[in-house]
């Protein structure tokens, strides 16, 4: 999965990235310090593959990754080509999802391009950016349509959704948030338009406030939008997270007590966005390797299979299923057969988070 990191100039996002990456991009009190997009791919932490590694003595562990891409600031008229737009919005087009970092901090040392904190304003200015990409793209493929309707008119259907698209984009509001059938919404992926994509709005509070980001009120106002649009929010001090990184394991743990917060900003992320992409891991172990496949929720057992080889969809026989639970539970495989445990699982078995998986086939 690739997650691309976007917001204004100085809102935090390289010292996001490099905290979920453990990174050193650089991070300057200035517009435009990253000019290229850094990209880091992140381990995702599994406690069930430390477990299986054990249990098994495996010679190889493969977490599921993810893949992040620091991108460069936007500015306003990004989608003419102002600042660095175009690097932006092509950027944006090869990510899966989209974090975007909010700026709910206040220091005085730190330069805001619109001169003031206005978390927002800021949301509305890359939105409308993407919103303006999203309409120059359709009004070509308008255009088209509609001179093909005078030999096609079967094409009418299509010219309709893209005229309602279009109306939804002009009234402000990101095409993800419309509401779709089936069809429209294939039709609508295969635009390659960007406010399809998913959100994660992070809102980046000061340090002070990392034990209270949620009562933040500009973290509150970010959630507000994010409700109205269907995306997901995680609110994080990167500027902490980047200090606690600097620590040795003890001292972390100290520190985070002492400040009161849970979890990690990487975990809090990773959690978002398996939520947001709609996915989960499922297991492979042995003495070989224990490894993560990560597969979109509602996977049926050949496609899981295919993850691993395309030979292990097409010869697909049928997939030995234990969930991780209950092979911990156990102890070992042979224990968790002696009590049933092991079940046989045809092509119709939906697989699910932790299910840990032998694959049966023949080709």
């Amino acid at each position: 999965m690739k997650l691309g990191i976007i917001g204004l100039p100085n809102v935090g996002k390289s010292s996001l990235f490099n905290v979920v990456t453990k990174s050193n991009a650089v991070v300057a009190n200035y517009p435009y310090s990253t000019v290229e997009s850094n990209v880091g791919v992140v381990a995702v932490p599994d406690d069930r593959i430390d477990f299986l590694h054990e249990m098994y003595d495996s010679k190889k562990t493969v977490y599921a990754t993810i893949e992040f891409c620091d991108i460069a600031g936007l500015a306003k008229g990004a989608s003419t080509g102002e600042g660095l737009g175009n690097k932006f919005l092509g950027h944006i087009r090869e990510a899966q999802a989209m974090i975007h970092v909010v700026r709910c901090f206040e220091d005085d040392n730190v330069i805001h391009v619109s001169g003031k904190v206005d978390p927002v304003a800021d949301v509305e200015t890359v939105n409308f950016e993407l919103i303006f990409a999203d309409l120059e793209v359709l009004e070509r493929r308008v255009e088209k349509t509609k001179k093909s309707l005078k030999g096609n008119k079967d094409l009418q259907k299509e010219f309709d959704l893209l005229s309602r698209i279009v109306s939804h984009l002009e009234d402000g509001a990101p095409v993800r948030s419309m509401e779709l059938g089936k069809e429209e919404k294939e039709f609508v992926q295969s635009l390659d338009l960007l406010t399809t994509k998913p959100v994660i709005y992070v809102a980046n509070v000061s340090e002070d406030e990392a034990a209270s980001a949620d009562d933040n009120p500009n973290a509150v106002r970010i959630r507000e939008i994010a409700l109205a649009e269907g995306a997901d929010v995680v609110t994080i001090s990167a500027k902490l997270e980047a200090e606690l990184l600097e620590l040795d394991d003890e001292e972390r743990e100290e520190y985070i007590e002492e400040l009161g917060i849970t979890g990690s900003g990487l975990d809090k992320l990773i959690k978002a966005s398996y939520h947001l992409l709609d996915l989960l891991s499922y297991l492979t172990a042995g003495e070989p390797e224990v490894r993560a496949w990560t597969i979109r929720r509602g996977t049926k057992a050949p496609q899981a299979a295919g993850k691993i080889h395309g030979d292990i969809e097409r010869g697909f026989i049928r997939a030995e299923t234990i969930s991780f639970d209950d092979l911990k539970a156990c102890g070992d495989m042979h224990s968790a057969r002696e009590k049933g445990l092991v079940r046989s699982e045809g092509k119709d078995y939906t697989v699910q988070d932790g299910d840990v998986i032998h694959f049966l086939f023949n080709v």
